[in-house]
């Protein structure tokens, strides 16, 4: 019994020796990381209050872009079939513009689609150049009713136009050009020339290519229709010079 008891004290001073000796310190470690925690906490609390205010910030600013984009879009999609209609002088055509993302249309593309007086429709892409031409003058005009500008200056838009077109375009332009804007086109084309008010020519210097002159023709004096018929007066039409 005796060794059998003092086996067991062997082993529980054994036991006690590889127990690491406990830490004094221990309940004041204990207050420094409570402190830290409660610092912590508030720093967390302050944080989250922060975040919410900055989400109702971005939240708002969100619907102030939807809405002002929208309100651009809206007008825009309104008038574009519109105009469109009156620059090809055909009740058939169509135009019409749709958001990819509706929730949020100004963060992806918007798709454009026409459908030219007597064809079907096709992908913006598959149609002629003049059809793409005219597409994008009306979105350009549909644009402008939004927020209208006090002058245009258009850079041979009229370069991929048959005849035709180039008179309804031109027709179109002044109509408009009449009440709401000046109109400044750059062209190479005889046609064009009919519809405006004034012609601006630039033409090189006799023997010389590095310096252009200028000479203008105002034809407010003259009808479109006397334009029309003297097409080929002896008046030689100022063109443009590159």
């Amino acid at each position: 019994m005796e060794e059998q008891l003092i086996r067991a004290i062997s082993e529980l001073e054994s036991t006690i020796q590889r127990i690491a000796a406990p830490n004094l310190r221990a309940l004041e470690k204990l207050e420094t990381v409570q402190e830290k925690f409660v610092e912590t906490a508030d720093e967390f609390e302050r944080a989250k209050r922060s975040a919410r205010k900055t989400k109702q910030i971005f939240e708002k600013i969100r619907r102030e872009r939807f809405d002002k984009f929208n309100k651009c879009f809206e007008k825009v999609a309104d008038r574009i079939d519109d105009i469109y209609k009156s620059l090809t002088r055909n009740n058939s055509a169509q135009a019409f513009l749709g958001p990819e993302n509706v929730e949020e249309p100004y963060l992806e593309g918007i798709n454009y689609n026409c459908v030219a007086p007597g064809k079907r429709f096709r992908p913006m892409d598959n149609l002629s150049g003049g059809e793409k031409t005219v597409a994008a003058l009306a979105l350009l005009f549909a644009m402008h009713s939004f927020q209208p500008a006090p002058f245009f200056v258009l850079d041979e838009v009229d370069a991929a136009l048959d005849n035709t077109n180039i008179g309804k375009v031109a027709a179109f332009m002044k109509e408009e050009a009449e009440n709401n804007f000046q109109l400044i086109v750059i062209s190479l084309k005889e046609e064009f020339y009919s519809h405006v008010d004034a012609l601006i020519g630039v033409y090189p210097r006799e023997g010389d290519c590095v310096e252009s002159r200028v000479v203008t023709l105002d034809l407010t004096p003259y009808p479109d229709n006397t334009l029309e018929n003297n097409r080929k007066s002896p008046v030689k039409t100022p063109t443009r010079h590159r």
